[in-house]
């Protein structure tokens, strides 16, 4: 049985808290990467590191132009950083690739910020609950 996005989110955000407060900021991402997916793993969930969005424009195919740094259960997008500050560009880039993949929900994570309340944003692609 699937989970739901709510269900896969939570454990998302409770595995990064851990990471958050583990290590706390100033790694690479790719450190985050790694770890964060191999914990989620171990959670039973599907995780997808590094893959590709694929999309068609104007008659183009783009098979490798984006790559979504975590993509969890088929249904969630995780985009990671470690940088001071995240800029409204991070934030577009989630939306993208949850339009392009026609998925609902992503989880925006910035390992770089000081606190992981200031560095976790869900952004939604119109998301409806029933």
């Amino acid at each position: 049985m699937a989970r739901d996005i709510d269900e896969v989110s939570g454990i998302v955000v409770d595995a990064a808290f851990k990471l958050h407060t583990e290590l706390g900021p100033g790694l690479l991402e790719s450190v985050y990467q790694a770890v964060l997916s191999r914990d989620l793993t171990r959670r039973g969930l599907h995780v997808v590191s590094q893959s590709f969005v694929t999309f068609e424009y104007d008659g183009l195919r783009f098979d490798d132009a984006l790559r979504v740094d975590l993509l969890v259960d088929g249904q969630l997008v995780v985009e990671l950083k470690s940088v001071e500050e995240l800029a409204p560009a991070h934030f577009k880039q989630v939306l993208t690739y949850l339009r392009l993949l026609r998925l609902q929900v992503g989880l925006l994570i910035n390992f770089g910020a000081p606190t992981f309340k200031e560095g976790i944003h869900r952004v939604v692609n119109k998301y409806c609950t029933f």
